[in-house]
């Protein structure tokens, strides 16, 4: 391991993991009326992302089991938020794409993120804020070399 040493990486880990339990709570409390769990407003989310995606495809980017995704994406195309089409290329592929109503639910957890978020950072006195501004390039390699890390790779 190089100069970060263990104790940094499990500590970094263990931070990440509790700040998205709190922004998910955080969410959770501020749109209490938002019907969908997390694991599908992450599907509809990579969706958005990658409109005309397959379920392996989406399996692959979320890490979950494809038949995991494929009950996922059932689910909420049966409640709207998902289209199915054959694939231009293969018609017997299904591609997924959003719907109005599916986008609007999107654009309400991400904006509902955005602001419990902002909320907290104001919070910050303004030396945090500064630091935190300098870490998000750093933040943001970081999740590029973890997804180059797992690209190619089924952990489901």
């Amino acid at each position: 391991m190089g100069a970060a040493g263990p104790d940094l990486t499990l500590t970094f880990a263990d931070l990440v993991a509790r700040l998205r339990r709190a922004m998910r709570r955080a969410a959770r409390a501020n749109l209490p009326t938002l019907p969908l769990s997390v694991a599908q407003l992450e599907l509809l989310s990579v969706v958005e992302e990658r409109p005309g995606s397959r379920p392996g495809e989406l399996a692959q980017a979320l890490r979950l089991a494809p038949n995991s995704v494929s009950t996922l994406a059932n689910t909420l195309a049966t409640a709207g938020m998902l289209e199915r089409a054959a694939s231009a290329a293969d018609k017997r592929a299904v591609e997924y794409s959003l719907t109005p109503a599916g986008a609007a639910h999107v654009a309400s957890w991400r904006q509902v993120n955005g602001t419990s978020l902002a909320a907290a950072v104001e919070a910050l006195p303004a030396a945090d804020q500064e630091v935190l501004g300098r870490a998000l390039p750093v933040l943001d390699r970081l999740v590029d070399l973890l997804e180059e890390q797992t690209d190619g790779t089924d952990d489901a």
